[in-house]
């Protein structure tokens, strides 16, 4: 009697509802990835005509892409394309996921819901949390230092003029006038006041902008520009209000009005365009280092406009505390601080295979290797076959609902006529029995 396959057929359809169940309690799963499930018949032997029915063949996983859905948060990320996250799970063991819903430990490690370690290239000194990120080796735990960033001293300073042909140097009327101290401490009430300890500077254009010393404190550093001939300008420059006759300079103009000479009142020879400024620490107050920084005027000119600075950037900063962090499309963790700076904290590496599907499941959207799935090949995001991340976005779930509710309405059917096999079977045998 054929209860075998029907009992092998009622088996085969409980599998596939199983795995139908599993998906669709997925759906809303992070990072999902959905399963179907192969049959194959059964046979006694070579020479048999009859079947014995069906036995699970495999489940198989689909690992393409879901979509990817914003969230806003930082600290969530994605990956487009192919390529799967490196855990360091607790027990010391690696597993690889796709989802990218990531939180920061007390310690500061980025760790998943679960608390396994996102892995990637951590920073070349461990013991410097500003040191340069490293290119390559074997990926490490990423772990965010909160140590503040120390500040950097304005070493140099690039800017554009424009100072205005028009004006007739020989006229006093378009001049103007600006008291200056030429003390460190022209203000100190410890100190007799002293007229001689300040002087007035003339100038046709002034303008200031803020440089910042070893410490980390904002400087104002004003430029007072005159006209002195035929093209041709003096500039003094001060810093809090301290004039320094030894940082004076000259600039020369062409005909075109393109700035072609600079020229500084202590140093033989010219500079082109850019000049060195500086100032001692007893000129800052005693408690920084010496401030010195090349301020390069390349692309100023002199035209029949009005003066004005075009453009200006200074490369120094003062101290910042962290105050948040954000993920680049190439994985680098990046550390935001206080003071509008930022710097690495490492780079998130991506991990392929080349049979993913031969990955093992082991539960919390985490996967190992077997040797079926081939060889891990470890790279940067957006590198060869690995996909791009994108911050502030997760991978849905890519479990088609739709197809598992139809497919759930076939294999319940499919129980059905298996459950009818059994039923006709039985009645067949009842029949038998009662024959007298």
């Amino acid at each position: 009697m054929g209860f075998s396959q029907a009992l092998s057929g009622l088996n085969a359809a409980s599998a596939k509802l199983d795995v139908l169940g599993n998906n669709i309690a997925n759906t809303q799963t992070v990072g999902f990835k959905s399963s179907s499930i192969t049959f194959a018949d059964i046979f006694a032997g070579a020479g048999s005509k009859i079947g014995l029915g069906t036995q699970v063949g495999s489940t198989v996983q689909d690992f393409k892409t879901g979509n990817l859905e914003t969230t806003g948060r930082g600290l969530d990320v994605a990956i487009a394309g192919d390529g799967f996250f490196r855990f360091q799970l607790s027990s010391g063991e690696i597993g690889y996921s796709r989802n990218g819903q990531l939180q920061m430990t007390a310690d500061g490690y980025l760790v998943n819901s679960q608390g396994a370690k996102i892995m990637g290239y951590g920073l070349n000194d461990p013991n410097d949390a500003f040191s340069e990120p490293a290119t390559g080796g074997s990926p490490v735990a990423l772990r965010i230092y909160p140590d503040d960033m120390p500040a950097a001293a304005t070493t140099n300073v690039s800017a554009t003029y424009n100072l205005d042909a028009r004006i007739d140097q020989t006229n006093p009327d378009l001049l103007s006038q600006a008291r200056v101290a030429t003390t460190t401490t022209p203000d100190d009430p410890a100190t007799p006041a002293d007229e001689s300890a300040s002087i007035d500077l003339d100038y046709n254009y002034s303008n200031s902008f803020t440089v910042f010393d070893s410490l980390g404190t904002a400087r104002n550093v004003t430029v007072y520009y005159q006209k002195t001939g035929a093209n041709a300008w003096s500039a003094k420059v001060a810093i809090d209000g301290f004039y320094k006759a030894a940082n004076d300079f000259t600039l020369a103009f062409d005909s075109s009005g393109k700035l072609v000479d600079i020229v500084h009142a202590s140093a033989a020879g010219t500079a082109d365009d850019k000049v060195e400024i500086g100032f001692t620490s007893a000129e800052l107050g005693g408690e920084p280092s010496d401030l010195s920084f090349e301020f390069i005027l390349k692309g100023s000119t002199q035209f029949s406009n009005t003066s004005t600075q075009n453009a200006l950037t200074q490369d120094g900063y003062t101290s910042g505390t962290l105050v948040g962090l954000s993920i680049e499309a190439d994985g680098t963790v990046m550390r935001k601080y206080s003071n509008e700076r930022s710097a690495s904290a490492g780079q998130i590496v991506l991990a392929s295979f080349r049979n993913a599907e031969g990955l093992s499941p082991i539960g919390d959207n985490m996967w190992q290797p077997t040797v079926s799935a081939g060889s891990e090949l470890v790279g940067i995001a957006g590198s060869g076959s690995l996909g791009a991340l994108q911050a502030g976005a997760v991978e849905t779930s890519n479990v088609d609902l739709a197809k598992q509710l139809v497919d759930m309405i076939v294999t319940q059917r499919a129980y059905q006529a298996n459950s009818q096999t059994i039923k006709t079977q039985d009645e067949l045998l009842q029949t038998s029995i009662n024959l007298r």
